[in-house]
């Protein structure tokens, strides 16, 4: 999860949501605990569950992930689904759309910092596993989503409120392919995405123009 300019914690969306902002502790809290990040992955990708499901998945017990649903329910991260599924009387759970942010840096306080690293660590570290071993996953030539894997390193040159408004162009992006169930097309898989961006370490802003053949982007 990035921090500011407009971070964003990820969540399944049929439709553009308001910006909302994270900025009670003990959400934050709720929310940077491992196991729940497990089980918010895990509805993300794969949909709704109950907490037996979530336990078998992900090898806990189902006192542990009926206490972590809970918990998130009551932080609006999750929520129950009111229409039955299956059989019996078993509780079933999505994630709650939604975009999230986290307060920018300079308004975080010192344990609210520490909160925040922790999250961010533990998420990048997540989703770089999954990148890799979904892509060790993939089929051969005989497989459509074998290159599903586009990847992108650049470089671009740009004041703070530019950055601002490249990142709000990024999640109008998102939102311009965000479709309900039933206008989804046949063949269509989840695709996660992910931004990262910041400034180059040691790099001061420069007090003049740079030369006109700089190399402003590398993709790759």
């Amino acid at each position: 999860m990035a921090q500011e300019p407009g971070a964003r914690a990820e969540s399944p969306s049929k439709a553009p949501h308001a910006p909302t902002e994270l900025c009670d502790l003990a959400t934050l809290k709720a929310l940077a605990q491992p196991r729940r990040q497990r089980m918010l992955q895990h509805l993300t990708l794969h949909g709704p569950a109950t907490s037996a499901t979530l336990a078998r998945a992900l090898g806990l017990n189902t006192g542990s992930t009926s206490y972590h649903l809970r918990e998130l329910a009551r932080y609006g991260f999750v929520e129950e689904l009111s229409e039955p599924r299956g059989q019996g009387r078993q509780r079933w759970w999505r994630a709650v759309p939604g975009d999230r942010r986290f307060p920018p840096r300079s308004r975080q306080s010192p344990e609210m910092r520490l909160v925040m690293n922790e999250l961010n660590h533990d998420v990048y570290a997540a989703d770089l596993e999954l990148f890799e071993q979904t892509q060790l996953q993939a089929g051969g030539y005989e497989d459509p989503w074998a290159d599903a894997f586009p990847y992108s390193r650049g470089s671009i040159r740009l004041t703070l409120p530019e950055l601002r408004a490249f990142f709000e162009e990024y999640i109008a992006l998102l939102n311009r392919y965000k479709r309900p169930d039933a206008d989804t097309p046949r063949g269509a898989r989840t695709v996660l995405t992910r931004f990262l961006a910041f400034p180059a370490p040691g790099a001061a802003p420069e007090t003049h123009p740079a030369p006109h053949n700089r190399r402003e982007s590398d993709p790759s």
